[in-house]
């Protein structure tokens, strides 16, 4: 044992350490430093510690001369490492990222790494750069000058509070599905290796999938069809009418505002007698334009997706047992959406969106 960095630990110290390894998150190292302070104030020698903690004996060393000379602290954070001097100035870093901030040369699309690093050799007095010291003050910086982000900003109006009220007053939808399938087969999981497969795949083209989901009940429905057509839509209608809801006077729809989801659509697939007769049953509520969030069944198809679609899937028939094995699964636990947002919530968050109040007319 090394008499000169004998450890001995107060009971505080103990505890926290064993606290330490008890749960939390920490990093890996900071772990072994720990295990290595209880095993040697337990009395463990050097060797014994390196064979049972796997470090090196250099590790234990260092180690205890930090628990020795400083404290419980020091022993288990990391010292500073000594590296190279950047090599931009603060000056240089700050030309850097207004350089990724303006506007990218004439005929390219964006920065890049090699154009910006090119860019900073002209306007410094260094000879070269290396695209990896432009990432790195980048990264330091929060800038991915590559990368864009798109929004949509709705317009609030009238007509978008009242299509949102009207949504959230009450409780179909449709999502394209590629179906994707191995180039070469995966190699299934074993004791201390993950499963591995191949990042190339075959695309098989894609399927479409009309999502129903009723919230009252815990109840969802997906009808898995070859395109998205206004004809596909009106059956699934009919379908919602006659198998699903025979018995509802008025069966409530929420749905967007794809060019499809129109009650023309039904008379482009039946004759006018049976068509009115399907829409008689049927009422239609769209959400705002941009306010797909407002429909419940997007939550639905989000858990579809990564509960059971993500992952490749190159044949019809497999998607459709695999989904159905899905919904009967979840209409049996008769899973639900915990749905927060209501009407007075929408007012009270969104009260500054709201078109300014009319003035109340004079009575006659």
């Amino acid at each position: 044992m090394n008499v000169r960095y004998r450890v001995e630990l107060s009971q505080a110290e103990r505890d926290e350490l064993t606290a330490m390894l008890g749960g939390g998150k920490h990093a890996a190292r900071k772990l072994k430093r720990a295990q290595i302070l209880l095993a040697a104030d337990a009395g463990s020698c050097d060797a014994e510690i390196v064979r049972t903690v796997r470090v090196s004996l250099s590790t234990v060393g260092r180690t205890k001369r930090r628990f020795v000379e400083g404290n419980l602290e020091r022993a288990l954070s990391e010292e500073p490492r000594p590296g190279a001097e950047r090599k931009l100035t603060g000056k240089e870093e700050a030309l850097l990222v207004a350089t990724a901030c303006a506007k990218p040369p004439a005929g390219r699309k964006r920065w890049t790494l090699t154009l910006l690093a090119d860019a900073m050799v002209k306007l410094t007095d260094h000879d070269s750069l290396s695209g990896e010291t432009v990432r790195r003050r980048l990264a330091d910086n929060d800038l991915k000058p590559w990368r864009r982000d798109m929004w949509c900003i709705p317009r609030v109006d009238g007509e978008y509070v009242a299509r949102m009220e009207d949504v959230l007053d009450l409780y179909a939808e449709e999502t394209p599905v590629q179906l994707i399938g191995q180039v070469r087969q995966p190699i299934p999981a074993q004791s201390g290796q993950r499963e591995r497969y191949d990042y190339e795949y075959r695309r098989n083209g894609t399927v479409n999938l009309f999502v129903t989901f009723d919230p009252h009940r815990g109840w969802r429905n997906v009808k898995v069809t070859d395109r998205r057509a206004a004809v596909d839509y009106a059956y699934c209608m009919r379908e919602l009418v006659d198998v699903h809801y025979p018995d509802a006077p008025c069966i409530r729809v929420v749905q967007d505002n794809l060019s499809i989801h129109t009650a023309g659509a039904l008379y482009q697939a039946f004759a006018p007698a049976e068509a009115r007769r399907i829409l008689r049953r049927l009422e239609f509520h769209y959400t705002p334009k941009h306010a797909s969030w407002l429909n419940m069944v997007e939550c639905e198809i989000s858990v579809l997706q990564r509960q059971c679609l993500g992952r490749r899937i190159d044949d019809p028939k497999r998607l459709r047992k695999e989904i159905a094995a899905w919904q009967r699964q979840r209409n049996e636990t008769r899973d639900r959406i915990k749905w927060m947002f209501t009407t007075d919530k929408a007012r009270a968050k969104l009260g500054r969106a709201y078109p300014a109040a009319a003035k109340e007319s004079k009575p006659l």
